[in-house]
């Protein structure tokens, strides 16, 4: 039977030259698997240490199941993501961590965000540069995101972690190190390589971009990812001392709220007519000066509601499920929505619960910071964004 997951977008008004949520499929497309093995990152072939990867975060496609409206043509969408150089390319989330409890990983992240001939590439969404920023910053104000390209630090959300390899958000890196952030200057110079000592129990963390006035922009556009800490009771394989389902019967899902331009590119309100633009700018009675803000924008707005729903990159997908217990691990990615998740019995092929059977009670048996001392029964769960 499927598993359909409806988080419900309430979206707003549609502005013109964006994407219907209407119109698009509901629970035709199968959510992806985080924990599938095929996704995992790799370590490097004979590295210098166990556990050492090479990631790269790059320009690359996604396909959402998002359809143009009116046609049905299947649309692609261009993403920054976390993945490899080479043919295997990016994905949104990217591929996941697996870590054994007090094994250390080291990760070299690699600001790859250049195009063919070796350019910066411009950001895919809009940036406010009137913010506290990267290039904002005492003695960075003559570089810019054209010619400099987008700097970003990756921060390893729930981890344990010395503080200059926390992601600190003035710890930045444009490509290839040209430009590097204020705070490696105490340290005599940037580490390339990340060591993340998992010195704690078992959880479910998550890695994604943190850099000074960037971060809702650079997550947004792909950077994130799951990062899984197994130990010795819960090793993630069948048989483990805690008598937990292990693949394929456990299943990690980031969801996220988005919106599209109706030719398939990420959206992102930052212009006047944009969505929320009224209700943080104009509806306030705050006044622009023309000279930072020509025609209105791209000007940061306090909070972002998507009207289409992802799991693991899909919109409104399904998962086939057996008759039996399954393990989820669920990761709220949205920049403002809190997320409540139920589940409900309906009939195959059902996109909307009008005959559901529902709520269904569930057993919550952790959080991100690792197992609870005790399961509980309920049949709602609230999670906050960034859990």
């Amino acid at each position: 039977a499927p598993l359909l997951l409806n988080t419900g977008a309430g979206a707003l008004p549609l502005a013109a030259g964006l994407s219907d949520p209407a119109v698009q499929p509901k629970f035709v497309e199968i959510a992806p698997n985080a924990l599938d093995p095929s996704f995992a990152f790799e370590p490097v072939p004979g590295g210098p240490k166990a556990g050492t990867f090479n990631v790269s975060v790059r320009q690359g496609v996604q396909h959402t199941g998002l359809r143009r409206n009116g046609t049905g043509r299947r649309l692609a969408t261009t993403v920054f993501g976390y993945g490899y150089d080479d043919e295997r390319g990016v994905s949104w989330p990217g591929r996941t961590f697996h870590a054994r409890s007090g094994e250390p990983t080291t990760v070299r992240w690699n600001n790859d965000l250049v195009n063919r001939r070796g350019r910066p590439r411009r950001h895919l969404l809009p940036v406010d540069t009137s913010l506290h920023w990267c290039y904002s910053l005492h003695g960075y104000e003559q570089y810019s995101l054209e010619r400099d390209g987008v700097p970003i630090v990756t921060h390893l959300h729930g981890g344990h972690t010395d503080y200059e390899l926390d992601g600190n958000p003035e710890f930045f890196w444009s490509p290839d190190y040209e430009i590097v952030g204020p705070q490696w200057e105490p340290l005599g110079g940037i580490v390339k390589d990340f060591v993340y000592l998992n010195d704690q129990p078992a959880g479910n963390l998550w890695y994604h971009d943190h850099a000074l006035g960037l971060t809702r922009l650079n997550v947004y556009a792909g950077m994130a990812g799951f990062y899984i800490i197994r130990d010795d009771d819960d090793t993630g394989l069948v048989g483990n001392p805690l008598d937990l389902p292990a693949f394929p019967y456990e299943a990690a899902f980031a969801i996220q709220d988005k919106m599209f331009k109706d030719n398939g590119e990420l959206f992102y309100p930052a212009f006047p007519g944009d969505p929320f633009y009224d209700d943080f700018i104009t509806g306030e009675g705050a006044i622009l000066p023309p000279d930072i803000f020509p025609g209105g924008g791209p000007t940061a707005l306090a909070e972002f509601f998507g009207d289409h729903m992802l799991v693991n990159g899909k919109i409104w997908p399904k998962m086939n499920v057996e008759p039996r217990n399954y393990r989820l691990r669920f990761l709220n990615g949205c920049d403002s929505r809190f997320l409540a998740v139920q589940f409900f019995e309906v009939p195959p092929g059902a996109e909307d619960f009008a005959v559901a059977n529902g709520p269904l009670p569930f057993t919550v048996i952790g959080s991100d910071q690792g197992l609870a001392s005790s399961p509980t029964t309920v049949d709602t769960l609230l999670m906050e964004t960034g859990s």
